[in-house]
């Protein structure tokens, strides 16, 4: 009687498969639980850490220090209601970076006391 050689790699596919799907049940789970505490923790959002946003966002453009690169220097004190204006809705080749009124006036704030 001859084994067939297809049956272990067959049997390991529906092991893999039956996993996958267990493994996306418990995510889902953790995925609500996640939600339900982001909606208890709306004051959080109140410490937005503008310098860590403007680190991420905007070095690349404006260089290390935000002594300019590609773009501007943003160390010269600029008008924190033009920065927010600019960092919400983009200008020239600046495209729109922060959607969020709260972190965009952060930012602004930041910007503005930059000297």
């Amino acid at each position: 009687m001859r084994n067939n050689p297809l049956i272990p790699y067959v049997l390991i596919m529906a092991f893999g498969i039956g996993l996958i799907f267990f493994m996306s049940l418990g995510g889902a789970g953790s995925k609500d639980e996640a939600k339900e505490a982001g909606e208890s923790g709306g004051e959080a959002t109140a410490d937005i850490d503008a310098e860590a946003i403007v680190q991420k966002s905007c070095v690349g453009c404006h260089g290390g220090d935000l002594t300019g690169g590609m773009g501007p220097n943003l160390t010269t004190g600029l008008d924190a209601a033009h920065v927010k204006e600019v960092v919400m809705n983009g200008q020239g080749a600046m495209p729109a970076v922060i959607k969020d009124e709260a972190e965009a006036d952060a930012i602004a704030e930041y910007i503005s006391g930059l000297k």
